[in-house]
């Protein structure tokens, strides 16, 4: 069975915009694939994936996996990582581009953009797997977190349950995800998943290392250990932008529950 799962935040990116009213995106920096969200790193987060990749190219367990959210940020976060295990024939040589751990995005009344797809990124990012298929999805109107919880235990289940039926036993597996992703990834694995979903316990730092040990049950998530938690001791400066949930990061106005239940007399 599969015996480490680490989790990686994605580096420092740069930024976009929203206007909430009409539900537009803009970004102030060309994106590699045209989709506004879909921003790419800046400088300073070109450097901490050069210096991820020397923490996760030497590992322990080596990683035989690597999965990632299909935002290019993601995808040039593992660029130095990949090239140098997949240059040396390890990690199964390939990318597996899972939607199931993309971008969280908050409810709302209009459409989020879509995460791109193998046809936008392969040009750009030639180690992905063409035969790899997502488990999940997220919602196209964003979703609660409850929600996003639900889609992390769902993609992890079926992610879990697949390298443990690999002929090849792989031991451990690398997911390279976003901030609100990461959060819900460690609760959803360890099975610790707070009433509070504010509550400051799984960190998010840009190019943060989170390790997970499974323990002796046959459970795919609920029974894993966490025994590092956003580790940034390897980067030159250290942890930065960590990010916690704030509410229901909701865009959609909810009624007041006393007023609806008078609207409803």
């Amino acid at each position: 069975m599969l015996e480490v799962i680490y989790v990686v935040r994605h580096a420092f990116r740069t930024n976009w915009t929203l206007d909430p009213v009409s539900g537009i995106y803009t970004s102030s920096n060309r994106t590699p694939t045209g989709i506004p969200t879909d921003v790419p790193l800046s400088a300073h987060g070109v450097e901490q994936s050069r210096e991820l990749a020397d923490y996760l190219c030497t590992a322990e367990p080596a990683i035989d996996r690597i999965y990632s959210s299909p935002f290019s940020r993601c995808l040039q976060t593992l660029r130095p990582t990949t090239e140098r295990l997949f240059g040396e024939g390890k990690a199964g040589g390939k990318v597996r581009l899972e939607r199931g751990v993309a971008e969280f995005f908050g409810r709302a009344d209009f459409v989020h953009p879509s995460p791109p797809d193998l046809a936008l990124l392969s040009p750009i990012f030639p180690d992905l797997d063409q035969e790899y298929t997502s488990t999940r999805e997220p919602l196209p109107g964003g979703e609660m977190i409850r929600e996003l919880h639900e889609r992390i235990s769902a993609t992890f289940d079926d992610m879990i349950s697949n390298l443990d039926s690999d002929a090849s036993q792989p031991r451990a597996a690398l997911v390279c995800t976003h901030a609100a992703v990461m959060i819900a990834t460690g609760r959803v694995l360890t099975g610790q998943i707070p009433t509070d979903f504010d509550e400051d316990d799984f960190q998010c730092y840009t190019a943060g290392v989170s390790k997970f040990v499974r323990r002796t049950g046959s459970a795919t998530v609920g029974d894993w250990k966490c025994v590092l938690n956003s580790e940034t001791s390897f980067l030159s400066r250290g942890a930065e932008r960590g990010w916690k949930f704030n509410g229901e990061e909701s865009f959609v106005a909810f009624p007041d529950p006393v007023e609806q239940q008078k609207s409803n007399l």
